[in-house]
Parts: structure tokens; C-alpha cells; sequence
């Protein structure tokens, strides 16, 4: 976990800067590929599943060590070879388990978040899961482990390998000469997040993109039709968390109501959408037909809401550095809390982004967590180390964050709407 933290303390100011590089060449070339509180979404969703990490909730039903140290046929060496060969099995597993997540009802749960974004960019690349807490696909990982690939090197190419897969999530690359018959380009990858009939579950591969040729899966960019993003069933909110669990949710609910026994339990594992015929009938489910009448998803924020967003977004980012660099110091009950208290804190804005009243009940948890790990630890997690009376700065924030969805909730919505009645 502290080898994972680390690594993560270095690739997200890369990632912070490519987002912002991204953005200021958009507006150069005045394509807008941002909109604020969707970018706010995807970074705060980002944080969710490294607090994820963090605590160690993906649970491994069989890990890559016990296999490689029961099942390995041969006893690789480290070399140069070795590593790229790792790259690719790395790769080859991505290719499966990607396409299964698309196209298994309950495994679409796992992935949807990085699909929910009505733009494509840099910062929806962010958008990872928290909902996948039981690590499925260990099986794809038998070719590696019979071959003796040793756990450390594919713990080391494991990060790059999915590092790599940033840089493509971008509008402002077009195709890319030869490059398009290798790897997977921008170009391809926007194929992937397009809700076009043409283009649905497509494009599956993660670095090769041979993998999609080889399997039947790939499909180039038209120019006539232009991609347009999301998911069929578009998910109407920022918040992160309701995202992550919306799908189960929505296959649960069919299951109880559906009178079908067997319809009960094979709608867990038929393909992605599918639905009993008695419940698609009383219980129809809006879905985009034409995705170039599709309106994007918008809520009613005004300039300074957006301005406090990004506040809200740029403290949970330095309280999450914070987190990141003290991993080796704390005790893992500490980053446990801590990471508790940010998901709790990120809930809470991403909430008041949709005008969702839960976010004042969700301001209210925050703060008292807050103050209470604050008076139980003398400090916040000894950040007083770092720089003497950072805890007051703590404090600050969580008093005026409350103050503030107070505001933004009751007293700027009366001025703005004439009514006290917040989104329920």
C-alpha cells in the first residue's frame, strides 16, 4: 500500500498538469471539452477510488502470488524481456476483463462510472469505480502465472500499465498516422465512450489495439458520425457514489419486482440492459434513442457555487496529498478514518452540486467527524508536523464548508428561484 501511495504522490500532479494543459489548448483551438462541475465530478471520482486503495477494500479471492508459487510451470528471471512480456499478458487480461464489464449485466457495474460523463477529456479518464470491492478476473491472470512471471515485476508493470492509459482520453488528438494499427489512439478510444449504435462495445483493448482486431470487436471513427458520450441510461447526477451503485440497484429492484423465478436470477448475468418483459412493461426505463437529441445533464449553478466547487475540490485534493505522503507514518486505523471523512466530505459537495438536500445532512456528518478526530488525535492526523496550525486551518474548513451549503441550499436558491425548497 505505501509503494502504491507513493507512486500515486507522483503521477497525480502529472495528471493535474495534463488536465490543465488540456484545458488552456482547448482554448486556444476553441473546442470546449470542459465543463466544470462534470470536471469536478471525474477528479472527486478519481480521489474515491484511490481513498478505495487506500483502504484496502478490493477483496482478492485468489492472489497472483499464491498462484504463481502453486501453478507456475516455469521460473522466470528479471529481464528486459520479461517485462515487456508481462506488459503484454497485463494487457491481453485488460482486453477480458474490460469486455466482460461491458457485457454482463452486474459486471456493468464495476465500469459504468468511467462511462458516465457527457464529455470526453483528460479529467474523465479519473472517473475509476468503488464499486468493484471483489477482485473477479484472477483467472485472466493464469497465462502470467504458469509462465513463472515472478508477483513483484507484474506488481511494478501493473501501475504503468494502467498509467498509460491516461493520455488518450482527449478531443484534441486526431488520428494518428501508423500509430493507428498498434496502439490505442485517442481516436479509438473515443469510438469506446460513444453511446452511437455504430459505435457501442467497441474498442475494448487498453494499450494494443490489436487485441480488438484479433477478437471482432474494433471499429474506426467516422467522420459522418461523430462521437457523442455517456451511457444509454444517462445518470443525472455528479455525485460519484450514486453512480457507482445505480446499475445494482436498478438490477436489484427488477429482480424483486419481476415474477419470474428464473428471471430472478439470470438477469445477474444475461447481457448488459437486459430487463424481464414483465417489469420492462410497468416499469419502463428511459434510454437515448438518437444520441444527437440527447440534452446534457445540468443543474442550477450559479458562478459562485462553481467557484466554491472547485474550493471544495482543490482542499479534499491537498487533504488527500496529505493522506498520501503519511500513509508510512499512520496507523492503518488512522487512514482509515481519514479516508472515511474525504469520501464522506467529497458526497457532501458533489451532492450540493445537484442541489440535493442530502448534502446538508451529509455537511452536518462531516463536521462532526471532523471536530471528533480532531479532539481524539490532538491535531488532524498530525499535520501540525508538516506546518504548526494546520489543524485551525482544518477547522476553518469544516465550519465555513457547513456554513456554505447552508447558503448555497436555502438562502441563494430563495434569492435566485423564490423558493426555500431545495432538489430533493
Amino acid at each position: 500500500m505505501e509503494t502504491y501511495a507513493i507512486a500515486l504522490s507522483y503521477a497525480i500532479p502529472g495528471f493535474i498538469v495534463l488536465i490543465l494543459l488540456e484545458y488552456l489548448i482547448s482554448r486556444w483551438k476553441k473546442i470546449p471539452v470542459n465543463e466544470v462541475m462534470d470536471t469536478i465530478s471525474s477528479i472527486s471520482s478519481g480521489i474515491t477510488n484511490t481513498l478505495k486503495s487506500l483502504m484496502g477494500l478490493t477483496v482478492i479471492i485468489i492472489s497472483y502470488d499464491w498462484m504463481v508459487d502453486h501453478i507456475a510451470l516455469l521460473e522466470m528471471k528479471s529481464s528486459i524481456l520479461v517485462y515487456l512480456l508481462t506488459f503484454i499478458g497485463l494487457d491481453f487480461a485488460g482486453y477480458w476483463s474490460h469486455r466482460f464489464n461491458h457485457t454482463i449485466n452486474v459486471f456493468w457495474n464495476r465500469h459504468i462510472i468511467h462511462h458516465s460523463s457527457e464529455e470526453f477529456n483528460l479529467a474523465c479518464a479519473l472517473r475509476q469505480n468503488v464499486s468493484a470491492i471483489v477482485s473477479i478476473y484472477f483467472f485472466l491472470y493464469i497465462p502470467l502465472a504458469l509462465l513463472g512471471i515472478p508477483a513483484e515485476i507484474v506488481a511494478f508493470v501493473a501501475p504503468i500499465h494502467f498509467f498509460a492509459q491516461f493520455w488518450y482520453h482527449t478531443r484534441l488528438i486526431d488520428k494518428m498516422g501508423v500509430l493507428e494499427y498498434i496502439i490505442v489512439t485517442p481516436s479509438h478510444h473515443r469510438v469506446h465512450h460513444a453511446i452511437n449504435d455504430q459505435y457501442l462495445d467497441k474498442n475494448y483493448s487498453e494499450i494494443f489495439i490489436f487485441w480488438d482486431k484479433l477478437f471482432g470487436t474494433f471499429q474506426k471513427e467516422l467522420s459522418d458520425q461523430p462521437p457523442v458520450y455517456g451511457v444509454k441510461k444517462p445518470v443525472h447526477t455528479w455525485n460519484p457514489f450514486f453512480i457507482n451503485f445505480m446499475h445494482v440497484w436498478g438490477i436489484l429492484k427488477d429482480a424483486v419486482r419481476t415474477k419470474n423465478l428464473w428471471d430472478k436470477i439470470r438477469i445477474w448475468f444475461m447481457p448488459t440492459g437486459w430487463r424481464p418483459d414483465d417489469v420492462k412493461l410497468k416499469y419502463p426505463i428511459a434510454i437515448t434513442a438518437d444520441p444527437y437529441k440527447r440534452e446534457k445533464y445540468k443543474t442550477e449553478s450559479s458562478f459562485l457555487l462553481k467557484i466554491w466547487s472547485w474550493t471544495q475540490l482543490i482542499v479534499t485534493i491537498a487533504l488527500m496529498y496529505y493522506l498520501l505522503i503519511s500513509v508510512g507514518k499512520l496507523p492503518f486505523i488512522q487512514i482509515i478514518n481519514y479516508s472515511i471523512f474525504l469520501m464522506i466530505s467529497i458526497f457532501a459537495y458533489t451532492s450540493l452540486m445537484d442541489r440535493h438536500i442530502i448534502s446538508i445532512y451529509s455537511e452536518i456528518i462531516k463536521l462532526g467527524l471532523g471536530i471528533y478526530f480532531i479532539i481524539k488525535g490532538e491535531g488532524w492526523f498530525g499535520i501540525d508536523d508538516v506546518l504548526y496550525g494546520l489543524t485551525y486551518f482544518v477547522i476553518g474548513y469544516l465550519i465555513v464548508s457547513f456554513l456554505a451549503s447552508i447558503y448555497f441550499q436555502f438562502i441563494e436558491r430563495k434569492y435566485v428561484t423564490g423558493t426555500l425548497k431545495p432538489i430533493a
